[in-house]
């Protein structure tokens, strides 16, 4: 283990050091603090390396940041998006099924009551085949999301995740890289006379989505004799910020759904952009899923954080991170529908908190984001779990489950459940020496290589069924960790700078790949010998 020394921490690490997760799984009162309880969700952080005075300590250090007063300015909505000047208001998007009054501006909670209305409406017309009475097409059997980054991923996830509760009869469909190949294959699997595409961009100028949604128009153009115009009019639905550049496109105003500046695009499942996910689930369970976030909102403002669930999760990544040094975490969910979290999270808290400036643009103190990682277990036992019993490098996990699955399979359910439980348990206390030895009946060479030396840390999350209260309570947990983190390191997790310069090179690049001629000034050498490469080999 290396203990950053400049830690307030590091005498409580060094302390820690001379135990082990073995030694602090038998104290049930410490297991019993470190694990908290809000509605369907457990949170059992008890095989982290932590006992209660460090978490003492942690806790008073998160206490003199003032989280608090943070807090409460996001709820607010104060600009703490600092470098933008925007508040940061995703909790508003599902304030109206708080149990306590929301904070957030009340001409915001109105327009986003007004577009909830207008998504029912939307809803209603299109599960019934009567998108006539919106102006679009009648007869819709399919849905294509086509967006990238947070216009993508949290639809995917949920839709993925609240398989069950597929209530409209509508197929989901999600289109986002810009590899020709996907977009070509949905297109032999749909009747576009019977498909209704959702364009996802908040600026309306995002190159991967407009490259898909003029592929899905022309295809479209090619079922009404080449009429673009009707195609799009009937056919096509936009969320986005920028109303003129989706109209000049050909999506008529009345078919375009707001995106707000307060709203980040990884925060944004919530709004509009959950437009697909509506239309798979219906708006009752689309509703339910921002009660389940609403009750977690609720949580993270009033419960103080001995028992604060995001606050909780907050503190054992920063242990992790800051003091333990590690710089990966894996995720690994026990629950094939869940199969799209890691995606999921990697987006919301690599860029959010992938930064190394404060907003005043000094250094950070000390590190920041770690890898985030991961795949759906059992298969990740079988992939990688060698490195993480075995390997040199320890990594924390987070495993999450699934009490009462929405399939009848009662012995794979339990199967399933008890490799969960065995992994936690398996890492947390290892195999000693002597252990192996008995087990190798003396052999100390196999002894050896069958000796884990477990101590190494996760967290269990359970969820009582997955649905959509639980669902959308487990990604506003989440959420709100990533909030408290950027207070913790002292940076600005909502905006994302870093995504911007490749997008601005690959806008150099694009014209010397259409012509044999490469003369863009400033590229380096190695980008222009490839260019060179490429042409010299295509057919």
């Amino acid at each position: 283990m290396t203990v950053d020394q400049r830690s307030p921490f590091a005498d409580h690490a060094r302390r820690l050091a001379a135990t082990t997760l073995r030694e602090l799984l038998k104290d049930a009162q410490r297991s019993a603090r470190l694990r908290q309880r809000l509605g369907p969700v457990l949170l059992d952080l008890s095989r982290q390396k932590l006992d209660e005075p460090a978490l003492d300590a942690l806790g008073a250090f998160l206490e003199a940041s003032g989280w608090e007063r943070a807090r409460d300015a996001m709820f607010a909505g104060a600009p703490i998006n600092t470098s933008e000047q925007r508040a940061v208001l995703h909790t508003a998007l599902r304030a109206g099924g708080a149990k306590l009054p929301s904070p957030a501006p009340r001409a915001v909670q109105d327009e986003v009551a007004q577009v909830l209305v207008r998504l029912d409406e939307l809803v209603t017309a299109v599960a019934a085949g009567q998108g006539s009475r919106l102006g679009l097409a009648d007869g819709i059997t399919d849905v294509v999301n086509i967006g990238i980054g947070g216009s993508d991923l949290g639809p995917r996830l949920a839709a993925r995740a609240l398989t069950p509760f597929h209530a409209t009869g509508l197929r989901t469909h999600f289109l986002t890289n810009v590899d020709g190949q996907a977009a070509y294959e949905l297109m032999q699997q749909l009747d576009p006379r019977r498909t209704l595409v959702v364009l996802v961009s908040k600026s309306f100028s995002t190159q991967e989505t407009l490259l898909n949604g003029n592929v899905l128009r022309d295809w479209l153009a090619g079922a009404y004799g080449g009429d673009a115009a009707q195609a799009v009019a009937g056919h096509f639905l936009a969320v986005s910020a920028n109303v003129a550049a989706a109209e000049a496109w050909g999506i008529p105003a009345a078919h375009v759904y707001p995106m707000w500046d307060f709203v980040g695009g990884r925060f944004s499942l919530w709004s509009a952009v959950g437009l697909s996910l509506a239309l798979a689930i219906g708006m009752d369970n689309f509703r339910a899923l921002l009660a389940g976030a609403a009750s977690v909102d609720d949580h993270f403002r009033s419960a103080p954080w001995q028992s604060n669930l995001p606050a909780l999760l907050a503190l054992a990544e920063y242990w992790n991170r800051n003091v333990q040094g590690r710089s990966s975490r894996a995720v690994i969910p026990y629950a094939d529908l869940l199969g799209d979290l890691t995606s999921y999270l990697q987006q919301l808290e690599m860029e959010s908190l992938g930064k190394q400036v404060t907003p005043q643009g000094a250094p950070v103190a000390g590190s920041t984001v770690p890898v985030v990682w991961g795949s759906v277990g059992t298969n990740a036992q079988h992939a990688y779990f060698q490195a993480l019993h075995q390997g040199t490098d320890t990594v924390p996990l987070e495993f999450i489950g699934v009490v009462n699955p929405a399939h009848p399979l009662r012995a794979n359910h339990e199967a399933l459940l008890s490799n969960l439980l065995a992994q936690a348990a398996a890492l947390a206390l290892g195999k000693t020496t002597e252990e192996a030895l008995a087990e190798s009946k003396g052999d100390r060479v196999l002894a050896a290589q069958r000796t884990f030396p477990g101590d190494r840390p996760s967290t269990v999350i359970l969820l009582d069924a997955l649905t959509p209260e639980s669902l959308g309570a487990l990604i506003a947990l989440y959420e709100h960790k990533v909030f408290l983190l950027g207070h913790l390191w002292h940076i600005n997790a909502f905006d994302q700078w870093g995504v911007e310069l490749g997008k601005v090179i690959a806008k150099q690049i694009l014209p010397a790949l259409g012509k044999q001629a490469v003369d863009v000034p400033g590229l380096d050498a190695g980008t222009v010998a490839l260019i060179r490469e490429i042409h010299a080999r295509r057919g």
